[in-house]
């Protein structure tokens, strides 16, 4: 009399763990996708440059130290550098943002 019961007990928790499976299966797929992309800034560049656009374009904060930068600007430099098909106005841009942060600015003495 014992086993009968207690198979029965088994087969009513498989059921039971089954149907909490597809439930819990079907609230999976129906779950809001998340964005796997990381959110860029919208829009386009300001007539002059700002620190805050600097800063937004080599991707660091505006009171970065200058070693911090120059690495950032390294780094978006390699992936934007026209010799490797990026486009030559944005290496334009990336190089002004550097020097927006470095505090250089046209007339620093440059030869250009």
């Amino acid at each position: 009399m014992g086993t009968p019961l207690l198979a029965g007990l088994a087969v009513a928790a498989a059921a039971l763990a089954g149907r909490y499976g597809i439930q819990a299966w079907h609230a999976f797929k129906t779950r809001p996708p998340k964005p796997k992309l990381r959110k860029f800034y919208d829009g386009g560049f300001q007539p002059t440059m700002t620190k805050r656009e600097a800063a937004l374009i080599l991707g660091i904060r505006e009171n970065t130290p200058p070693h911090k930068v120059k690495e950032a600007h390294r780094k978006v430099m390699v992936a934007n550098h026209p010799d490797a098909g990026g486009s030559h106005y944005l290496a334009s841009k990336i190089n002004e943002a550097k020097d927006m942060m470095l505090g250089k600015t046209k007339g620093s003495g440059s030869a250009f």
